[in-house]
């Protein structure tokens, strides 16, 4: 919502100001110059990616509107789901994770939690952690092991901004591409009537107007956005790999939360409180 609202704001502005100078939204109207610009970019786009980083750019995109899945209430859940699977293996050992681990979407446990169980990249990374606490392996095998998980994710939210970024800085060379072809057409009518000449060149300038707004105004903004949503992303799996590593430590449930809660921001971070009544729970 907040970048739709930004979005809006840009182009009001932007309109805003040309109607104020006296200008009218009807010379803006080129469908020649929608075309020329949006398909030579689309075009591009779809040279420089491969079928994975479009999909991911395509859900990227959709997120940069939605917001990010990884808020509070998702950091709350995880909190709650550690809380309650260490209370688990301390009472049945580690042989209790078993079904959790091989049929997750059927966990006594994780069903109680949407926001994991309904979350893909979620539910497969705590279930990779969980299976090497299982097979008993060592803190610094798990770190490395989640690090490397981890790496991937990145790897890959990375492809889809690289992509996004490399469109941006091309719009505006498009745009002048439009804006040539339009003066080609102008140099077609040039002994027309001056009236003609001045509409031919206005559109052809639109081309330019369209590519440097869509750039810096549309496109690159949605990248920058598409990197902090990135971040949180990582920072939630970060803080899942804070927990899985202290629960093979053998420690409390509620040091566990407590040790992943150190890792999350302010803005997504329970109060004490809210980890207090989290730590509670059976």
């Amino acid at each position: 919502m907040v970048a739709i609202v930004g979005l809006c704001v840009v182009i009001g502005c932007v309109l805003g100001g040309f109607m104020m100078a006296g200008g009218h939204v009807g010379a803006l109207i080129h469908p020649s110059e929608f075309v020329t610009i949006g398909g030579a970019s689309l075009g591009a786009l779809i040279v420089m990616s491969p079928t994975k980083v479009l999909i991911d750019l395509i859900k990227a995109s959709i997120q940069v509107f939605t917001g990010s899945p990884y808020n509070k209430q998702s950091y709350m859940e995880m909190f709650g789901a550690m809380n309650a699977l260490t209370r688990m293996v301390r009472r049945e050992g580690l042989l209790g994770l078993d079904a959790h681990v091989s049929d997750p979407h059927h966990s006594s446990i994780l069903s109680k939690y949407p926001k994991i169980e309904k979350n893909h990249h979620a539910l497969q990374f705590l279930t990779a952690g969980l299976a090497l606490v299982l097979d008993g392996k060592e803190n610094g095998q798990i770190q490395t092991a989640l690090d490397e998980e981890l790496k991937v994710i990145e790897r890959e939210h990375h492809g889809a901004i690289l992509v996004l970024s490399k469109t941006a800085d091309g719009l505006p060379g498009f745009g002048i591409v439009a804006a040539v072809l339009g003066i080609v057409v102008t140099m077609q009518a040039i002994g027309g009537p001056a009236s003609e000449i001045g509409h031919k060149v206005g559109a052809a300038l639109v081309g330019t107007f369209l590519g440097i707004l869509a750039s810096y105004g549309i496109f690159a903004p949605m990248a920058a956005r598409m990197e902090f949503l990135g971040e949180s992303e990582s920072t939630y799996f970060k803080s899942m790999t804070s927990a899985i590593v202290a629960m093979n430590a053998g420690d409390n449930p509620r040091d566990v939360i407590f040790r992943a809660r150190r890792v999350v921001g302010s803005d997504c971070r329970p109060s004490m409180e809210e980890m207090a009544k989290i730590a509670k729970e059976t």
